[in-house]
């Protein structure tokens, strides 16, 4: 069920990964999250000297979604550097609201031209064996 990645979705994944607030790790995550109504939801991370309480991007963008009162979702765009995968906390979040997510990983440290700078894969690619996804 792959999807395709929009150059708004890109985008808006690239530019909140600005506002990212990484003091301690200097790690910053953009999150797009595509409605399967079309609305764009952006997370970026933000630490706390508590790593427990740190907000991951992916989160945050969830969370916005669904106190804008949207709960189906199609598209998550992730841009860090080297393209990392979403934690296993934001992977059950997604998993809440997605039985099917498409996922782009964008690698900011890559040429957009590369053939690796993104890198297209699904939520149960991330959770093997999870009976609801």
């Amino acid at each position: 069920m792959t999807t395709e990645l929009t150059e708004d979705l890109l985008q808006t994944a690239l530019e909140v990964r600005q506002q990212a607030y990484a003091p301690f790790s200097q790690f910053l995550v953009g999150a797009a999250l595509r409605t399967k109504t079309g609305e764009i939801f952006s997370g970026c991370n933000v630490e706390n000297r508590s790593y427990g309480l740190t907000n991951c991007a992916e989160r945050v963008a969830i969370g916005t979604a669904v106190a804008a009162g949207f709960r189906e979702f199609d598209t998550l765009v992730i841009a860090t550097s080297g393209g990392v995968v979403p934690c296993g906390a934001c992977r059950q979040v997604l998993t809440e609201f997605c039985q099917r997510l498409s996922i782009f990983l964008v690698d900011v440290d890559k040429d957009p031209q590369d053939a690796d700078f993104v890198q297209a894969l699904e939520l149960a690619d991330l959770l093997p064996g999870n009976p609801s996804l």
